[in-house]
């Protein structure tokens, strides 16, 4: 988030118009967000904290050559790609630990675990702003890179635990009654079959890596996708452009870093308060409701910022967006593990956060091109505050589908009567399913050898 405060020294120092300078914090979220699933891979693989260290590494080396920039180009491969896909190597494990630590208090946990994000804004906006004037650009870069290296102390220190479910053998898999028939003879053929399924011994790898991702499939996850989609449009330009505009309308630098630290501060308050509400007994059941509402929240709090035009105006906005963005950003990992289940939570987020891959790279130059064409930024912040309102709003609808959806069938039921009666011999499973009379008849079970004799 502190890259913005770069925007305009970059944008000065090059000569270059809003949309190319926005391409470097284009490609840094993009690369971050696109490299996800290759964090959840490698801390799935291999480890957590291999990830996280070797990420500081990627992270450090691109903000030290980044220093040494001659060109916008420069800054796309170093400070966009390579800073970008070390910081995804070190997010998304982090991330996915919690859920594993934590499950009765999981939204207060990731409350306060990305709480970090708002701090490091908080304190790092006004200090960045400051090595800027002391040092220059090139300076500071040089200084973060160096900061950016505790990271490799962060990986170290981490304590992965192991789940259950996360160590299943191929035949405690074929004891689950969750898998089909067809399911445990494909899992039998490849544990017989596969040469690599000897040689790991009784660990099914064949089959995790199926189940690994076999959530893609889940309607659920599906329209979760596309709105994050909309979601990450309209939320990634305004972190870009709040110092320019600012900037543009008088506003001195240091009250534009300002604005940035607030904005980071109440964003932690956000992100822990939300998490600790939405733990309660009384909301946990609608955190998709907290989390619409909070997305929808930022995009109005997005519709009414050209209208605001001056610092003491600024201020109230940096407060109401910086909590609702601190609120949705805690609930994403929270709602997707209750779509997924914890199981696939690593690999879900992964996933999650590589859609966010594609608005974060296009939303920030569109925005820019939009304030090149019309001179104003006007239209960039409704075409955000739009874009989150549309991900509110598609999600919302879908989740009032499926209750609709889910009564209905629940009338069918009652009405209907039906019961499901199973009787099994040890092996196979016989299922008989009949109408009740007014009177309640009850079926005998007969007996299973009788059955076999018939």
């Amino acid at each position: 988030r502190c890259i913005s405060i770069f925007f305009v020294e970059f944008q000065t120092y090059f000569g270059q118009d809003y949309a190319r300078t926005a391409w470097i914090h284009s490609i840094v979220d993009c690369a971050t967000m696109l490299c996800a699933p290759l964090g959840s891979l490698i801390s799935n693989h291999v480890s957590c904290q291999a990830g996280i260290m070797l990420g500081g590494l990627l992270a450090s080396a691109g903000l030290i050559l980044s220093s040494f920039a001659t060109s916008l180009e420069h800054l796309y491969l170093s400070l966009g790609v390579l800073t970008g896909v070390g910081f995804a190597l070190c997010y998304s494990p982090a991330i996915a630990m919690v859920g594993k630590y934590f499950n009765k208090r999981k939204a207060l946990a990731y409350g306060i675990a990305m709480s970090g994000s708002g701090i490091g804004t908080f304190i790092l906006a006004p200090v960045v702003q400051l090595l800027i004037e002391q040092f220059s650009w090139r300076g500071a870069l040089l200084i973060l890179g160096g900061f950016v290296l505790n990271l490799c102390v962060c990986g170290a220190l981490m304590r992965p635990i192991a789940l259950k479910e996360d160590h299943k053998t191929a035949p405690e898999f074929l004891e689950q009654d969750y898998i089909s028939e067809a399911q445990k003879q494909d899992l039998k053929r490849m544990s017989t079959c596969s040469p690599l399924i000897k040689v790991w011994s009784h660990e099914c790898l064949c089959y995790c890596s199926w189940k690994e991702y076999d959530f893609l499939l889940m309607p659920g996850f599906m329209v979760l996708a596309v709105s994050v989609l909309f979601m990450a449009y309209g939320c990634s330009p305004l972190f870009v452009y709040l110092v320019p505009y600012a900037l543009s309308i008088g506003v001195s630098h240091h009250q534009a870093a300002f604005l940035m630290s607030i904005l980071g501060v109440i964003d932690i308050i956000g992100n822990i308060t939300f998490g600790w509400l939405t733990d309660r007994r009384c909301l946990k059941k609608h955190r998709h409701s907290c989390y619409l509402f909070a997305v929808g929240m930022d995009g109005l709090c997005c519709l009414f910022l050209p209208v605001l035009q001056n610092f003491p105006l600024l201020v109230p906005f940096s407060f109401a967006f910086g909590y609702f963005d601190g609120a949705y950003v805690t609930l994403i990992p929270v709602v997707t593990a209750d779509v997924v289940g914890t199981s696939s939570l690593s690999s879900a987020l992964g996933v999650v956060y590589f859609l966010h891959a594609i608005p974060y790279l296009v939303s920030p130059p569109v925005a820019g091109w939009l304030v090149d064409t019309t001179g104003s930024y006007t239209a960039s912040f409704l075409l955000c505050g739009f874009s989150m309102i549309f991900s509110s709003t598609l999600l919302c609808f879908a989740r009032l589908a499926k209750k609709i959806k889910r009564m209905h069938l629940q009338s069918l039921t009652s009405n209907t009567g039906t019961k499901q009666h199973i009787w099994t011999n040890g092996v196979i499973a016989y299922s008989v399913t009949a109408e009740l009379d007014q009177k309640n008849i009850e079926f005998l079970a007969v007996d299973t050898n009788g059955y076999s004799n018939r």
